[in-house]
Order: structure tokens, then sequence, then C-alpha cells
């Protein structure tokens, strides 16, 4: 028991809401990106380019990804309550890796039907290649203008901001592509550049992938030395080690710990509370941990407690102190 009577409850600790410039800008980019889809799908079949098709088909599925970031970031705002006591800010991971994973199939699809056409060329307009892709590219940059900044601090908003810059990619390769075409007749290049898209997706997918899944399955943050940590903890007054340590990232921002930890020749339980506070600002201030749940033991304690408000009304004072007090 704490000396303060302030009464925690973890249903009122708040988090700040998402950024509400990151979501105006987010239905920017999917008001622009709707526009560019339609127009090279309709340039793609008349042109015949697999390389416009492929890119509006990445388009559409930005479209859709960056709608799935949307209702994912309007779920993170959404304040903690008593069956989400930790808040909804896990939502955002999770339109993240359902657009990560989208891209990954959408990269497979475009490598299948590279291959298809290598094997089974058709004839390609280079001149609308040309045009639809300096068209999508402007409105491509335009729209990845729009969401670097906010991009910078959601995984979310960068998985749509990744899905973007592909597009961006795929368009100056629709321009190469109607080019080569025009110049020298090599129809070919369409499913190369096609491909070429298809591992830039993959490559990019890959660590975003790999990051967002490591937070789901809570995971410690990638180079945190426990061992370290442990030790430094250690090193404080009264506290004899930390055991039973467990790291893991609530979202992108905040990391959580359990531990339980020994104390030393601690005289009573205000100082035990002191020890504390001493531990949680260490793991704040030095390891960016700001959620800690600490299970304080006792190890070599006075045999008297020597502060009457410690113990409560109509209990007499014990001869020692518990074996173990979680506070």
């Amino acid at each position: 028991m704490s000396p303060s009577n302030e009464h925690y409850d973890s249903r009122r600790h708040d988090h700040a809401p998402s950024d509400a410039t990151g979501t105006t800008r987010l239905v920017l980019a999917i008001v622009f990106n709707g526009l560019i889809t339609a127009a090279e799908f309709i340039a793609g079949v008349l042109a015949g380019s697999l390389a416009l098709i492929a890119d509006a088909t990445h388009n559409l599925s930005d479209t859709a990804s960056m709608g799935t970031s949307l209702i994912a970031r309007r779920l993170s705002a959404r304040a903690a309550d008593d069956r989400r006591t930790f808040g909804y800010d896990r939502a955002e991971l999770i339109g993240a890796f359902v657009n990560l994973i989208t891209l990954v199939l959408i990269a497979l699809y475009l490598t299948v039907e590279a291959v298809q056409r290598v094997m089974h060329p058709t004839s390609v307009d280079g001149t609308l290649m040309i045009w639809v892709g300096a068209g999508t590219l402007v409105g491509n940059v335009a729209t990845a203008a729009v969401l670097y900044a906010p991009s910078r601090d959601s995984l979310n908003l960068r998985s749509a901001f990744v899905h973007i810059v592909a597009d961006a990619l795929g368009s100056v390769a629709v321009i190469a592509g109607g080019l080569v075409i025009l110049w020298f007749d090599w129809t070919i290049i369409d499913p190369i550049l096609t491909a070429s898209i298809a591992a830039y997706i993959l490559i990019q997918s890959y660590g975003m992938l790999r990051e967002t899944i490591s937070i789901l399955m809570e995971s410690a943050p990638r180079g945190f030395d426990i061992d370290a940590m442990a030790d430094r903890v250690a090193s404080l007054k009264h506290v004899g080690e930390m055991h039973h340590i467990h790291i893991w990232r609530l979202d992108e921002t905040r990391v959580a710990l359990e531990a339980h930890v020994a104390t030393c020749d601690i005289k009573s339980l205000s100082d035990l509370d002191r020890v504390k506070q001493a531990i949680k600002r260490v793991l704040d201030k030095e390891y960016g941990i700001d959620h800690a749940t600490l299970e304080l033991e006792y190890e070599h304690c006075s045999d008297v407690l020597p502060h009457d408000e410690d113990i409560p009304s109509g209990t007499e004072s014990p001869a020692r102190p518990p074996a173990e007090a979680e506070l």
C-alpha cells in the first residue's frame, strides 16, 4: 500500500489521440489516388500495356489500403475503456499489417503476370503509355508529398506512403517503357518493368512487415539490452536484483515492462514506495519505458515497521514483514 491516498485507476490512464492533420492528409491522398487509378485502368486497356494495368492495379490496392489506414486511424483515436485499458492505438498496427500483406500479394501477382507476358508478348501503345505515365506520376508525387510528414511517426501511414512511392516509381517505369517501345519497338521492356516494380514492393514491405509483426507479437524493442537494464536497476540503493522481466512494445512509441524487484534493508513501506518510484524514473528516462509494473519483494528487511500509518487499523504489527508484497 502506498502512503498516498490517491487511488490509481488504469481506466483513467490517458493516451494522446492520433494527429488530426495526418488524418486529413490521408483523406486527400485517397481522393487523389482514386482519380489516378481510374485514369490508369482505362488507359492501360486502350494501350494494351501490362505495366500500365499493373500500376493501375497497384494504385487500386493503394486506395483500398489507405481506406484501411483511415479506418484504423479513426479507431486508434478512441479513448481507453474498460475492455481496452491501453486504448486502441494498435488498430493502426493492424491496419499496417493488412496493407503490407496486400502489398506482398500484389507483388507476387505482378510477377506472375510479367512472366506470362514474356511467354506471350503483345503489342503495346508506347505513346499512350508515356502520356498516362506522366499524368499519374504528377498525381503520385502530389499524394506522396501529402503523406510524407505524418508517415514518419506511424507505421500505418508509412505503409500507405510506401504504396504511393511504389506507384510513383511505377509511373516512371511506365514512361521509360513507353520511350523504349517508341524508339526500339522492344515490347519485352513492359514485363521487365512490371517485375521490377514487384521486386521494389517486396523489398520495401519486408522491413515494415517484420517490425509490425514484432510489435503485435509483443517483442522487446530491437537491440534492447535487458541484462544492462537489470544491472542498472540493481545499482540503485536498496535494490537487490531484478528478475522475471517481461518487456514489450505496446505500439510504435510506448514500451511496457513487468518485473519482480528484490529490495534490501527497507525500514518502512513508504521507503519501499520511494524505491519503486526511483526505479520507474530510471526506466522512463534512461530506457524509454513509460509503463512499468513492479512487484517488490522484501529481503533482509527490519523486524518492525516503525510507522503506524503504514499498517491498516485494527491489525497488529507483524513480527516480520510478509515475504513478498505487490505494490
